[in-house]
């Protein structure tokens, strides 16, 4: 069937939306992909629809192809699976959750562990039945705080997750080996460019998890590699801890009056006006900044946090939120200081110093419930300048292990290009990406927590192991368009693209309309998939959609048609040839078969 621009519902637009900041937001809504609903929530159109369901078609393919079964859950679902297993509370605001006229919870489904363990407990009881590897494509729901950036993070998304039934590790293993190249296949037919770094497994648990980042400066994660073959995510580093140092001829610490010193930059001017070293200048990474947050926890009590890092180093947020989780933490603020009861008055805002053998803030009773968790890199011996604990003030020579402990390590700090990478295979880059498959060797969490038993060849019953495996459907969409769109607009790989050419008629004469008809027809007979521009606009409106939809191959019906000849352009690389009419169903199937 060929589909008509007259015809076909969408809106194109000149003028870029202005809620959008991604370049994938933009086009799509521009080119009449999608039409936002709400905030994070998103219209499908038609021609939106033809690239979904091209994506979903490469996913089944590849799945189907290791074994995998389909299936569909529901996405209103019953509280009690998720109460079971403590994620109705974990997930904090993140639920969508609602009762029904019974005053029974429920909750729009935002992944479907619980619901997989649980048919497969239902309908599997011995060895027999495993190894199994079912999964679905099926929307699901999360209340981000901050929606952004289109269909990159929505609190509507479709998403593929699958999950493995194994008896033993090794069985997980091997199946989580196919599903790993099954996911290379279908990102190398999506036409993206990809990297599979480690990932912090996070509140989901088990041995092993990698995430699958589509390559992107405009990309939300940030990830890590080194030229010698490490990769990571940013929350999965761990920062290599420098030896410790001996401090037996470490002088004594001293506090000093540093007046106006608000940030670390005018605390390191003023030590090197006022207290010089004869080795080197005194720099940020010689400061101990410690920073206060409030922990909020499950049942929603708060407990105040210090961080304590180096002070040319920031906390990055992603890192702290891995970390903590399922707690989540906020920064203290002002009032805090001045009304927090049992902090006032010690943690003096911007003199934070740390405690001595995690109970004494140079002198002063620390409050109770304070924990003080430092960097990996301050270690034994290290000597800093810090806050202590009055305004005004700062500490010089305080040396960890002899001045003062922590309660642990908390490794949140930022990372930087070139770090060095946690295996020794050189130091770290950086770059940008948009998580688009996270594959986790998820263990016996959810078995555990709902009794996921089968008999084994021995009679005896077993706690079946399980693997999760995601991948963001309308993710996909905007990562393609991420990753291949021009100054022109989309630019659709042939195997997402919703038709493979756009034939422009470009002109008033009905000869050229009928020609155009005429060659869609034998298009269409041929297998191809046309989209055709017969609107009785002029031709520079044609070619500016054509760009702006980006179908791979677009075919001119215009001038040359006195001569015969119809021009065949591909819209990646602008090239273009002239072709004899009567050939041109040859020429642009051989293109399309290329």
């Amino acid at each position: 069937m060929i589909q008509t621009m007259s015809t076909l519902f969408t809106k194109t637009l000149r003028q870029d939306p202005a809620d959008a900041e991604f370049p994938s937001h933009k086009l799509l809504v521009r080119g009449g992909y999608i039409r936002r609903a709400a905030p994070g929530v998103y219209t499908w159109l038609p021609l939106g629809l033809a690239v979904v369901a091209k994506i979903e078609a490469i996913v089944r393919d590849e799945m189907n192809a290791i074994g995998a079964q389909e299936v569909r859950f529901p996405v209103l679902l019953p509280s009690e699976p998720y109460k079971a297993t403590n994620r109705w509370v974990e997930y904090g605001d993140n639920l969508f959750r609602l009762q029904d006229r019974r005053e029974n919870d429920m909750l729009l489904g935002p992944t479907h562990e619980e619901m997989f363990t649980l048919l497969v407990k239902d309908m599997c009881t011995s060895y027999k039945d495993l190894p199994l590897n079912l999964y679905q494509i099926q929307t699901k729901f999360r209340d981000e705080a901050r929606p952004r950036a289109g269909l990159i993070r929505g609190r509507e998304f479709i998403m593929k997750d699958a999950y493995t039934f194994d008896m033993d590790e090794a069985g997980l293993k091997a199946q989580y080996a196919d599903i790993r190249v099954a996911y290379q296949r279908i990102f190398d037919r999506l036409g993206f460019r990809y990297v599979i770094v480690a990932a912090d497994a996070g509140a989901m648990g088990g041995s092993k998890s990698e995430e699958f980042q589509a390559i992107s400066p405009n990309g939300e994660d940030t990830f890590v590699y080194s030229d010698g073959g490490y990769a990571a995510n940013v929350e999965a580093v761990v920062t290599p801890a420098p030896p410790s140092i001996d401090y037996a001829n470490a002088p004594a610490a001293h506090v000093e009056d540093t007046p106006d010193v608000p940030t670390i930059d005018t605390l390191v001017a003023l030590s090197n006006e006022l207290f010089p070293r004869a080795d080197r200048p005194w720099t940020g990474a010689d400061t101990l900044k410690n920073i206060a947050y409030w922990v909020k926890h499950l049942d929603g009590t708060r407990t105040p946090l210090i961080v304590g890092l180096p002070g040319d180093r920031e906390i990055d947020e992603k890192r702290l939120e891995v970390a903590l989780a399922p707690e989540t933490a906020e920064p203290m603020i002002a009032e805090d200081f001045a009304a927090a009861k049992g902090i006032a008055g010690v943690l003096a805002r911007g003199y934070i110093g740390p405690a001595k053998d995690g109970a004494q803030f140079l002198g002063e009773k620390a409050p109770s419930g304070v924990r003080y968790l430092l960097d990996p890199r301050v270690v034994p011996g290290t000597s800093w300048i810090t806050g202590a604990n009055e305004p005004g003030h700062h500490v010089y020579d305080l040396v960890a292990g002899r001045d003062f402990t922590s309660d642990g390590v908390i490794d949140v700090a930022e990372i930087r290009e070139g770090d060095p990478a946690p295996d020794g295979s050189g130091p770290l880059k950086l770059s940008r990406g948009i998580e688009i498959g996270h594959i986790f060797q998820l263990g016996y969490k959810y078995a555990d927590a709902l009794d996921l038993k089968v008999l084994d060849a021995n009679g005896k019953l077993v706690t079946v192991i399980m693997g999760s495996y995601g991948l963001g459907i309308s993710r996909a969409v905007a990562a393609i368009a991420e990753d291949t769109y021009d100054e022109k607009g989309l630019c659709w790989p042939r195997n997402v693209a919703p038709y493979d050419v756009y034939i422009v008629a470009a002109g008033k004469d009905e000869a050229i309309f009928a020609a155009a008809r005429e060659l869609a027809s034998q298009l269409d007979a041929a297998g191809v998939s046309v989209l055709l521009d017969d609107r009785p606009a002029s031709p520079g409106v044609k070619f500016a959609d054509a760009e702006l939809l980006g179908m791979p191959t677009v075919v001119v019906v215009g001038r040359a048609l006195q001569d015969g000849k119809v021009e065949i352009r591909d819209r990646k690389t602008g090239a273009a040839e002239m072709v004899e009419i009567k050939d041109a169903v040859d020429a642009i199937t051989s293109v399309i078969l290329r």
